[in-house]
């Protein structure tokens, strides 16, 4: 294991072995590529350590064929490492606003429930809230809630959360917040996404 040395050793009471294993909330914002395919490869570690994984993927729809999903569900069915539970909550692209949100804003928040209660019950050790912070950008979803419940989450639970302009609120209150920021991608140049690359 990497042996890497804090700047600063917080006066908290804690022992180096319980401050390295609290649960963590991340955040993957930014306008660049790589916020979800990042917390993929953080949910491929959790499965090789057996952890159970929840991953909740907002906004996006339900028909597209994401690759992780099949990767990870795949793995979590092999009984070599952890379980892995996909769930869909959303309608239609990240970043493509229709004039009718009202079911795709519904679905959100079905979401949320749905992970509050596997936070409460502690179903998984790690959660991949993919897509999340856009229904809490647009306020379909309350920031501050959010923050209580992740706060107040019991157990050891992980919790990463991507998409773009993740409220100030939430960055300040994360443990680990990684900004993607785009230096350059093919669709500047008229290139669409393409097969094994976007999906």
């Amino acid at each position: 294991m990497p042996q890497g040395q804090p700047s600063v050793v917080p006066e908290d009471g804690l022992t180096t072995r319980q401050r390295r294993n609290r649960p963590l909330v991340a955040v993957h914002t930014g306008p660049g590529k790589g916020k979800s395919t990042a917390a993929f490869g953080l949910a491929l570690r959790a499965w090789n350590q057996g952890w159970p994984i929840g991953v909740f993927q907002f906004v996006k729809s339900a028909k597209w064929k994401v690759g992780e999903e099949n990767a990870l569900k795949t793995l979590g069915a092999s009984g070599e490492g952890g379980r892995v539970d996909w769930h869909k909550m959303g309608e239609g692209w990240s970043w493509v606003q229709r004039d009718d949100q009202q079911d795709n804003e519904a679905k959100a928040r079905e979401g949320w429930e749905q992970v509050k209660r596997d936070l409460a019950a502690e179903t998984y050790r790690l959660y991949v809230l993919d897509e999340f912070a856009y229904p809490l950008h647009w306020g379909w979803i309350d920031t501050a809630e959010v923050i209580e419940v992740l706060r107040n989450r019991p157990g050891n639970q992980h919790v990463v959360i991507t998409g773009r302009n993740a409220p100030a609120e939430l960055v300040d209150f994360a443990d680990l917040v990684t900004e993607m920021t785009k230096v350059k991608h093919p669709m500047d140049a008229g290139q669409k996404g393409q097969r094994g690359i976007e999906w």
